[in-house]
């Protein structure tokens, strides 16, 4: 059994859409006929920062999971998927950045594998410090030689999510929002990441 983790905030939780899946319950959907040995675990909490969301994800995990694979064999993933909470709450780009390294640590440490997603856009007055914490997680997965999902750059201008977003409530995505999420993450390094043949998505 290989345990998926995704980590985050309300958009890992998947608020804000009528079908109730989120994009990690849509980007699970389309994994699990690929790898059924999948155990896939959301692990979000609405509001947090990425102070937050390291202080304790690691114990939460743990808690889901059995021995590491004794071969030596990767069993455990963890997607850190962050949000746009450090630009609500004013967290430093130093601190964010401080945030994010302690994380992918941590993941190192205690033998995840880790990837980063960064911030899709969120209302228009706050996409521009939206845009630089998605050059910092970015870098961030650079430093750190981690997987890395760009959110930003192809949503920020596109017609669907612009749409989704300006009916959707509290700056949250939608059906399409989240759709578009998943399939981002779909045609990025996830099969590679978990050692699956990639298919079309």
């Amino acid at each position: 059994m290989k345990d998926v983790f995704f980590v985050g905030d309300e958009l890992v939780a998947g608020l804000g859409d009528p079908k109730a899946l989120g994009w990690t319950g849509r980007v699970a959907a389309r994994t699990l006929p690929l790898a059924p040995d999948l155990a896939f675990h959301v692990i979000a909490v609405p509001g947090e920062t990425t102070g937050e969301m390291t202080s304790r994800w690691d114990e939460e995990a743990l808690r889901r999971v059995g021995p590491a694979d004794a071969t030596g064999g990767s069993t455990r993933h963890v997607l850190f998927a962050v949000g746009r909470n450090d630009v609500v709450k004013g967290v430093s780009p130093t601190m964010t950045r401080l945030n994010i390294a302690n994380a992918l640590d941590r993941a190192h440490a205690l033998g995840f594998s880790a990837m980063l997603a960064g911030p899709p856009p969120g209302p228009e007055e706050q996409n521009p410090r939206i845009a630089e914490l998605a050059a910092l997680c970015e870098e961030a997965a650079s430093r750190r030689a981690v997987p890395y999902i760009d959110m930003y750059s192809p949503l920020a201008r596109h017609e669907q999510w612009i749409t989704d977003m300006a009916t959707g409530r509290d700056g949250l995505p939608q059906q399409a929002g989240y759709g578009l999420m998943a399939w981002l993450v779909l045609h990025s390094a996830w099969h590679d990441w978990l050692g699956l043949e990639r298919t079309e998505a």
